[in-house]
């Protein structure tokens, strides 16, 4: 099993939703508001004045399999979706209860 650990601008809260449902993943945890900046140009999203967007981020424990598609669909959304920013950090999973 693997977790993904998805972050991104909360302009695409609802296509992250979407990639999930298209997937039939059912268990995540998702946390609206996360401060960050991103590592290739991004721009910090601190929720300021000087800066007032935000990110939202999104983890799913899933099996193996699943990984590839998952990634394939948050690269084509980051391809199609340059200036809001998006990316995927996959851990293994030792055990779960």
């Amino acid at each position: 099993m693997k977790s993904v650990f998805i972050v991104y601008n909360q302009a695409l809260t609802e296509r992250v939703n979407y990639i999930l449902e298209q997937l039939q993943i059912k268990g995540f945890t998702q946390w609206p508001l996360v401060n960050g900046a991103g590592t290739f140009g991004g721009e910090p999203r601190m929720g300021s004045h000087t800066w007032p967007e935000m990110n939202s981020a999104t983890m799913t424990v899933v099996d193996d399999e699943l990984v590839p598609l998952i990634l394939k669909y948050v690269k084509s959304l980051d391809e199609v979706n340059k200036e809001n920013g998006i990316r995927a950090f996959v851990w293994n999973i030792e055990q779960t209860v």
